[in-house]
């Protein structure tokens, strides 16, 4: 396995980078717990939320996809469009007012590597490839 590693390094950086963005939202509003009704800290705290609900399950498809020996071109492309994902709905929903159109493209994206990794590892799995 050589392939997922590399994704799941890059989404820990920008994990860590949306951490920090919460943490510096939260000192400029002083808000220790929750939102303190601050719109923007309400955004940086969605934003990493909407990331950790949704990034290690789609690793974890990749993972289990790439040990079932799928070809690296299939694991690239999930990571990819899980990547990309991430990056323009992080983009979009950050922006006051917010972009729909990239959350939206970024939550599909989101989905079709989550889909994509789920159909992947089920045909796997019951051994037509």
């Amino acid at each position: 396995m050589t392939i997922t590693p590399i994704y799941a390094a890059i989404l820990a950086l920008m994990f860590v980078a949306l951490s920090v963005r919460v943490i510096g939202a939260r000192r400029s509003a002083l808000v220790a717990l929750g939102d303190g009704g601050n719109r923007l800290l309400l955004r940086r705290l969605r934003v990493h939320a909407n990331f950790a609900e949704y990034v290690p399950f789609a690793l974890i498809l990749m993972m289990l996809a790439e040990q079932q020996s799928m070809p690296p071109a299939i694991i690239h492309a999930l990571g990819a469009l899980l990547l990309a994902g991430r990056v323009i709905h992080a983009v979009g929903v950050s922006r006051e007012p917010e972009q729909l159109w990239q959350r939206i493209t970024g939550m599909s994206l989101t989905f079709t590597a989550l889909v994509g990794g789920a159909l992947i590892n089920l045909v796997a799995a019951s051994g037509l490839i």
